[in-house]
């Protein structure tokens, strides 16, 4: 197999886009990554995905074209199989776990373009080009407010919508949080998994780890500082934190 052989499209920012990058990494499953431009990679998704979808991570391969995180670890495990990060001994609760964390994903997306609508502009607009052409650039930037507008009702982006959102997040880290404290390091069995994958990508948002370009960046971070403080000193935003420094490694997009 050459890296040319599986192709991996994905958003930058996108916490489902780097569950699978971290997945494939892991495996040490050569891959080539595309980083997608928002707005202009709808048309493109929905060709490859095939499922009426416009969401990312789309895994491009000789055998299938598979979209959705979740569908792509099934694939995975069916292709690639046995898995280190899916042991056969755990499997149910590495995907009971994998299945609650990815129930907010959703939320944290929303949650986050909430803080970052207004103040956040420029910077939302600049890691939305940050891998478009000059003329997709264009297009984001004058079209951003009528985007903004279409995005927010997309994501249910309002009063009563964030609040829920902050709810469901809150509840997923007080989970995290008890099984920490109950003495385990890692979320299914004793061992790294596909769980802890989950877990840590969908949550790395708010954890900001050094690791990760986008949510790293100070611009980010200050935008970002009043939405997160309820949980920013919080052991589970910490245990995510120390799994990207111990287990992740620098990430660089391709």
């Amino acid at each position: 197999m050459t890296k040319a052989d599986y192709t991996l499209y994905t958003f930058a920012m996108s916490h489902y886009s780097e569950k699978i990058r971290w997945s494939l990494d892991h495996m040490k499953l050569p891959y080539r990554e595309v980083c997608m431009t928002p707005v202009f990679h709808i048309v493109p998704a929905l060709r490859m995905g095939g499922r009426k979808q416009t969401t990312v991570p789309i895994l491009v391969t000789p055998e299938a074209s598979i979209q959705d995180s979740a569908r792509i670890l099934d694939w995975l495990e069916t292709h690639h199989g046995p898995l280190d990060l899916i042991p056969a001994a755990l499997r149910d609760e590495v995907m009971a776990v994998e299945a609650r964390f990815n129930k907010i994903g959703r939320d944290v997306a929303r949650f986050l373009y909430a803080a970052g609508f207004g103040e956040g502009d420029d910077y939302i607009v600049k890691l939305w080009t940050d891998h478009a052409s000059a003329g997709q650039a264009f297009v984001i930037r004058h079209s951003f407010p009528l985007i903004k507008w279409s995005l927010k009702r997309q994501l249910k982006i309002n009063e009563a919508g964030v609040a829920r959102a902050r709810k469901r997040i809150g509840d997923e880290i007080e989970w995290l949080e008890a099984r920490l404290n109950s003495g385990h390091r890692f979320l299914a069995g004793d061992q790294f998994t596909a769980a802890d994958i989950t877990a840590a990508s969908l949550l790395a948002p708010l954890a900001c780890p050094d690791q990760h370009p986008v949510y790293r960046a100070p611009e980010y971070k200050s935008i970002m500082r009043e939405a997160i403080e309820p949980w920013r000193d919080s052991a589970a935003l910490d245990w995510v934190r120390k799994l990207y420094s111990q287990d992740r490694g620098e990430i660089k997009f391709q």
